[in-house]
């Protein structure tokens, strides 16, 4: 099971690994979140960066992969580095995740559940209250609500 420490600066006891997330609102503006499958919280689609790839490219890949939906970005929301978090794998692997928050919006497809998925679906602020969330997610959501003027460095 995936899981997340917390603490000061125990974010050193991991490689660095760069991903991406993805806020994606219906016309109601509720947000979409999808179930992991691996230990069951409730987050933001999003993954993995690979070679050869742009950050765009990243979040449109892992995105199509999660959730069947193809996604133009639109804009960047903000870059998440937290020193104080650790995300620790099943195989024993520990990584600091930087990541690359984009707001985007839906071209085309068709929701769908994958390997890592279990659910989804559009919350609202209120609705998200009692999930468990992954990681930071909810701050990411918040600050996509913000609407910045720029990027947000954290």
């Amino acid at each position: 099971m995936t899981k997340v420490l917390y603490g000061e600066r125990i974010s050193r006891q991991g490689e660095l690994r760069l991903g991406c997330s993805a806020a994606i609102f219906d016309e109601q503006r509720r947000i979409f979140l999808t179930r992991r499958a691996d230990n069951e919280q409730w987050c933001l689609p999003g993954g993995g960066m690979e070679s050869g790839e742009s950050v765009a490219e990243a979040c449109q890949r892992e995105v199509l992969e999660e959730t069947g939906l193809t996604i133009r970005v639109k804009r960047l929301v903000g870059i998440y580095s937290h020193t104080d978090q650790l995300v620790v794998y099943p195989d024993g692997n520990k990584a600091q995740i930087v990541a690359l928050h984009f707001e985007a919006e839906v071209l085309e497809g068709s929701l769908m559940l994958s390997k890592e998925t279990i659910k989804f679906g559009y919350f609202t602020l209120e609705e998200m209250e009692g999930l468990e969330m992954f990681g930071r997610h909810r701050e990411r959501i918040l600050d996509t609500l913000e609407r910045y003027p720029q990027a947000l460095i954290k």
